[in-house]
């Protein structure tokens, strides 16, 4: 396979790559831009013009340095073996192959994605979108050889992003709600996942029938049609094994599949707490389940909320701690569909640990929170400061106001873990953050049993000292 005719050099080496803003030629998608999605679709063979790339709006060449474009990916497959259950196999292959080209990025997923050329890849010639058809044409027939025919349109035109962008929604919804016919007890091997392992190299994605990928774009079904045609791949099988803890949902086999491909960093998992061993998070996430431990609960955020969420902190800020293969209690990469699942965080109490939500996805997931705690959960309509957001809670009379303790006004308590013991047990990792998320000390706990009558967090202001 040659890329002789593509002006910058293509491979592996360049996966992780990150394209800075300052070095950033041009942005598609992003989070500065409503409408963005990849999409990929199964057709008969004879239907589609094998090889061609269309290019709908300004091409490269056409914007301007520093820019922001919508953008839209639909790539149109066809083959013996195609199938329908491999178009969210085929977009997720995307993140892999964009991220070959020297001096571009792509990051997320179906409606979130965000991508970068640089401003030497432009000044060495990568100035047309048609090179980008051509390496994703090239490396989808040569890694899935059951491609035998595929067309790659780029849309970068707003009116017609308007339009397509409605199609690539609804056909998420429709795959998303197959998936949710079948649950984790139905089947006895779930499907891993390590695409985002060039970003993440200790992360490993667990797809069961009712916890999809944290990126939102596989589902357990994807997983099973991708392990079938690829044994090789970044998809692969994970056999249940014995059942450790059913509610907690522990399995010999996923930690197995943890040891071995997470290069001994992780031993074990709890696939449905964000406390306990919780799952790794990658970077892909769509959004992300945060402590708040002055209400001793989870807020959620996702990944397009502008602005600071309830305690203060941006999407951002937040995963720079939930990031990158590790586990860190209390912050949990997830997907939306995620929500929907009835083993959603349910070894945390589920949606009764739930404080904080944006109205954008409250709406969203809805219909899947239990009725008697809907209206309890605040949103950035009802609290934006923690004083704000207790006052909620207690007059809605949330179920999480029963795990409080009272202290003196100006202190809160934090009973998160420790239950009716008088220490906190960390069996296997635990890492804490001094001086703010994201930045500041970072204190890792090895087997530690930390005794403490009562934990104190207590707030500073800006010009007030910090002991």
């Amino acid at each position: 396979m040659s890329f002789e005719d593509v002006p910058v050099d293509i491979g592996v080496v360049y996966e992780g790559e990150r394209v800075r803003g300052k070095d950033m030629f041009v942005e598609l998608g992003g989070p500065k831009i409503e409408k963005k999605f990849e999409l990929a679709l199964a057709r008969d063979k004879g239907s589609i013009e094998d090889e061609k790339v269309v290019i709908i709006g300004p091409d490269l060449k056409d914007m301007e340095e520093g820019s922001f474009h919508p953008f839209g990916i639909f790539i149109e497959v066809a083959g013996a073996e195609v199938e329908p259950d491999l178009e969210g196999v085929i977009e997720r292959r995307i993140h892999e192959y964009v991220n070959f080209v020297e001096g571009m990025m792509h990051l997320n997923q179906r409606y979130d994605i965000w991508m970068r050329l640089s401003k030497k890849s432009f000044e060495k010639g990568f100035n047309s979108l048609e090179y980008l058809g051509k390496v994703l044409i090239r490396l989808f027939k040569s890694e899935m050889n059951i491609i035998e025919e595929i067309q790659v349109t780029f849309i970068t035109d707003p009116k017609e992003i308007e339009v397509r962008y409605d199609e690539a929604i609804n056909r998420y919804n429709a795959r998303d709600e197959r998936a949710r016919g079948l649950s984790d007890a139905d089947v006895d091997t779930f499907y891993g996942c390590s695409l985002c392992q060039s970003f993440a190299p200790t992360h490993v994605c667990t797809i069961t029938p009712q916890r999809y990928a944290n990126c939102g774009a596989i589902s357990w079904f994807d997983g099973r049609a991708a392990a079938r045609v690829d044994p090789k791949g970044p998809l692969y099988e994970i056999s249940k094994g014995d059942t450790i803890d059913d509610f907690k949902g522990e399995y010999t086999g996923v930690n197995q599949a943890y040891v071995e491909k997470s290069l001994g960093k992780v031993a074990s998992v709890v696939l449905y707490s964000a406390f306990e061993r919780p799952h790794t998070s990658c970077g892909c996430f769509e959004a992300i389940a945060f402590v708040i431990p002055e209400v001793d609960g989870l807020g959620i955020v996702h990944r397009d909320f502008k602005g600071e969420t309830v305690n203060g902190l941006q999407f951002s800020s937040m995963a720079d701690s939930t990031a990158g293969g590790r586990q860190v209690p209390g912050f949990h990469g997830l997907s939306i569909e995620y929500m929907r699942s009835p083993k959603f965080l349910q070894v945390d109490g589920g949606w009764d640990r739930i404080v904080w939500i944006p109205d954008n996805i409250k709406k969203r997931v809805y219909d899947y929170i239990p009725e008697e705690v809907r209206d309890k959960i605040p949103t950035e309509e009802d609290a934006m400061t923690i004083p704000d957001l207790k006052a909620f809670l207690k007059e809605k009379n949330h179920p999480v106001v029963e795990r409080w303790v009272e202290v003196e006004e100006e202190d809160v308590a934090l009973d998160t873990v420790s239950g009716d013991s008088d220490y906190v047990a960390v069996p296997g990792e635990m890492t804490a953050f001094v001086g703010g998320v994201g930045g500041g000390l970072e204190i890792i706990f090895k087997n530690a049993k930390i005794y403490a009558d009562r934990v104190i967090i207590r707030k500073t202001g800006k010009g007030d000292k910090k002991k």
